[in-house]
């Protein structure tokens, strides 16, 4: 039966096909619009390491001035002083721990016909790359010797290889950075997390670096760090003076993996904030935090409110589709009212009309659903276009995302079509014989 109402419903379509066309087009912009705003919620709000996220925790310490809070004492810095980060990361107390900043260099090619190129660059531990799953093409990452023997070693990623060895495996070459000759121990194959969660400092959907090196090179000023810093009190005159000033530019991330883990970290975390405020730093209450990468993606408002309130103000409009749906479907089927009657009255029942009827109302759904996508689609190109490379990886349709769009298609056009279903299957037969 299920085939003879479908044969049915094409009949229908086609021969009131302007109609037909008229419902399917408003379904389509509707889902349009509305896919178009839930993909790139979607990828912003998706979990970058679904793997481990639980076992991923930032790490945040209150240094800052006591008369003048952080985000009004809400919340502690988002970032962490060279002094912090090099304790916590001296006292060894995690499973693994990550500690890193942004930088920036010059990388000088071999190749003498090749113009320098600037990089955006990461110094960061040995543990980084384990941490955060980061996939190997040739080698692998340093050693934690080469972190504390402040080694110029270095990883690039694929682009850059593809860019300097013709995408060779570059493993014990070297590479000539801000005039030191580095060794190449690793190459990292394709790999950007949505969003850039390991540092959502200067952007939560920027491209992930294409060279890393040890974080001990920076205190070395081998390489030229970066990002955003934040200070509450003058740092001074020198390097030196600023790794021992309290200006929070550095991120740091624990492994630990299980509940008991994290309660001993965070006891250690209170019992060092303790210890400093003996020497006359964090005056603020104690307020020390371990969010792991769901919760601080959270904490950082990755999704912003005005994507929430786009994706609200479509779904508006997705109702709004449905309503002139709704209306359009009445009069469709209202218009049948001397078919129905005739039916009735040769026997058949209301459940099998009202089963027709929502055949058909699905069939045009599902019409909808496939014009909402190639809307969707063009919609997504549209805001790629807009924003650049900001937003090129937010704006693709996923298989959920397809499967999504039809399945809200589907049910919303079942669900607008059952009133008029329900009033077409309530015709009085024995009227609707009488006037013809």
């Amino acid at each position: 039966m299920f085939s003879y109402y479908l044969r049915l419903a094409a009949i229908s379509i086609r021969r009131h096909w302007g109609l037909s066309l008229i419902m399917i087009t408003a379904i389509g912009l509707g889902i349009g619009t509305a896919m178009t705003t839930v993909t790139v919620n979607y990828m912003m709000s998706a979990n970058p390491i679904p793997q481990k996220s639980e076992q991923l925790f930032y790490v945040q310490l209150d240094n800052w001035d006591v008369n003048d809070p952080w985000d009004e004492g809400q919340n502690p810095p988002d970032q962490m002083t060279y002094t912090d980060a090099t304790n916590l990361f001296k006292a060894d107390k995690a499973f693994r721990h990550s500690i890193s900043a942004q930088a920036f260099a010059v990388i000088e090619p071999q190749d003498p016909d090749l113009l320098p190129i600037t990089v955006n660059a990461r110094a960061n531990s040995s543990d980084f790359f384990a941490m955060f799953n980061v996939p190997f093409l040739y080698g692998g990452a340093w050693n934690a010797q080469a972190d504390s023997n402040k080694e110029l070693v270095a990883v690039i990623n694929k682009e850059t290889n593809d860019t300097l060895f013709a995408g060779k495996n570059s493993v014990g070459e070297l590479l000539r950075i801000d005039g030191n000759l580095f060794k190449i121990v690793g190459v990292i194959d394709s790999w950007q997390p949505t969003p850039k969660y390991y540092d959502l400092s200067s952007g939560a959907f920027n491209d992930t670096e294409a060279l890393f090196v040890p974080f001990s090179l920076i205190a070395e000023e081998k390489i030229t760090r970066a990002g955003n810093t934040s200070c509450w009190k003058p740092s001074g005159d020198g390097m030196a003076a600023f790794l021992r000033s309290e200006c929070v530019w550095l991120q740091f991330w624990v492994e630990l993996r299980d509940e008991q883990e994290q309660q001993d970290y965070q006891a250690f975390l209170n019992a060092y904030v303790k210890q400093q405020k003996q020497l006359g730093r964090f005056e603020r209450p104690l307020d020390n935090r371990l969010s792991n990468v769901m919760q601080w993606l959270e904490n950082q408002e990755v999704v912003a409110d005005d994507a929430k309130m786009m994706m609200a103000m479509s779904f508006m409009f997705l109702i709004v589709c449905l309503l002139n749906t709704v209306g359009l479907l009445l009069a469709k089927f209202l218009g049948k009212a001397p078919e129905i009657g005739l039916r009735q009255a040769l026997g058949a029942s209301k459940a099998t009309l009202f089963y027709q009827y929502l055949v058909e109302s699905a069939c045009i759904g599902l019409g909808g659903g496939l014009l909402g996508l190639i809307l969707a689609w063009l919609g997504l190109q549209s805001v790629a276009a807009m924003y650049g490379d900001y937003m090129k990886d937010l704006t693709g349709l996923d298989t959920t995302m397809v499967l999504l769009a039809m399945l809200l298609a589907l049910g919303s056009t079942v669900i607008a079509g059952l009133y008029p279903t329900w009033r077409a299957c309530n015709v009085q037969p024995s009227q609707q014989l009488k006037s013809q």
